[in-house]
C-alpha cells in the first residue's frame, strides 16, 4: 500500500506451518482433538476462499515448498501461494471484511512462519 501500486497485484505467500496448530490466541475456533499446522491452514483456506472470490481475487497456484535450489540452506517453507487481486483496494477491502476475519484464526494457529510480498506485472513485449 505503501508502494502506490494500482492495477491487479499478485500476493507471493511463503508459509511454514507448525507441527501442532495453536489456537491459544483464538480458543473459539480450536478443535476437539489437535491438528496439525496444515490442517488449520486447510479450515483458514476453506473459510476464506468465498470472500477471497467475492472481492474480485483469485488462487493463481497453491502448492508444496521445501528447501530453496539457490537460497539459505537453512530457510524452507511447506507452502507457495500466490493470490491475484484486482487492486490493492480491493484487497484492503477483503482483508477487513468482518466475515472473513472471523475464522482468520486458523491461519494464525496454523503459521510458525511466513512472508507476503506484493507484486506487480512487467509487459512483456514479443
Amino acid at each position: 500500500m505503501q508502494r502506490g501500486i494500482e492495477g491487479s497485484i499478485v500476493m507471493l505467500n511463503l508459509l511454514r506451518f507448525r507441527d501442532v496448530a495453536d489456537y491459544t490466541a483464538n480458543p473459539k475456533l480450536t478443535p476437539e482433538a489437535p491438528i496439525s499446522g496444515a490442517e488449520a491452514f486447510n479450515r483458514y483456506i476453506e473459510h476464506t476462499l468465498p470472500f477471497l472470490r467475492e472481492s474480485g481475487g483469485e488462487v493463481l497456484f497453491l502448492g508444496d515448498g521445501g528447501e530453496f535450489l539457490i537460497g539459505p540452506e537453512d530457510e524452507r517453507w511447506d507452502l507457495v501461494m500466490l493470490i491475484r487481486q484486482s487492486s490493492a483496494q480491493s484487497f484492503l477491502a477483503f482483508s477487513s471484511h468482518q466475515d472473513y476475519l472471523a475464522g482468520i484464526g486458523h491461519r494464525t494457529a496454523a503459521i510458525e512462519d511466513s512472508r507476503l510480498l506484493p507484486m506487480t506485472e512487467f509487459p512483456i513485449s514479443n
